[in-house]
């Protein structure tokens, strides 16, 4: 018989993500966010491939992040107001973790399995962090995407892109709830 852990299943019950926009510091601390990540590093892999990789963004990091992106959105086709947001993403930010997707060959995993590890990273990371009492939220947007702020911003190798940008911080407010999706109307039981 299973031993159930209520006040596991009540946080996951509860949890709510924080918008990124709300947070300030302080941040966790260097120590906290090593044990972030080895909760993050916990999630489903198959085949122990590891496709996933952190690059923890503080600082000044963060500002040149949103001074890459204001250049090359200037230059692409990013809106004003789209492009303004992307920028305070990383300008407004005090911590943020990119989860790096990093698919690799293999006979047998395919990569469509390695990137929903990096996505399982991601949700780790994030649920670790409020179960931990810090607010958080998973960004991505066209940034997560694009291959000339990849490279410039990241470093990041042809293969890779940002699975998510994990905001962490302290929460200044708490966002009330939000319509949550029907589960009966989106779940089909088949028992023959």
């Amino acid at each position: 018989m299973p031993e159930p852990r209520p006040e596991v299943l009540e946080f996951l019950r509860t949890r709510r993500s924080r918008p990124a926009r709300t947070l300030t510091r302080p941040v966790p601390t260097r120590a906290e966010v090593e044990e972030l990540l080895q909760i993050a590093a916990r999630s489903p892999d198959h085949g122990k491939l590891v496709p996933w990789r952190f690059i923890v963004l503080e600082g000044a990091a963060l500002q040149r992040l949103a001074a890459l992106v204001v250049e090359l959105g200037e230059g692409g086709d990013q809106p004003g107001e789209k492009l303004d947001k992307a920028r305070r993403q990383f300008a407004d930010a005090d911590l943020v973790i990119a989860v790096i997707a990093a698919p690799t060959e293999s006979d047998k995993v395919p990569e469509v399995e390695q990137i929903l590890s990096a996505g399982a990273v991601c949700l780790a990371l994030l649920n670790g962090a409020l179960a931990s009492g810090w607010g958080a939220n998973w960004l991505t947007g066209w940034m997560a995407h694009d291959r000339a702020f990849l490279s410039q911003a990241l470093g990041l190798s042809g293969n890779e892109f940002v699975a998510g940008f994990i905001h962490i911080g302290t929460e200044t407010i708490v966002p009330p709830e939000r319509p949550r999706p029907d589960v009966a109307a989106l779940t089909t039981w088949v028992r023959a």
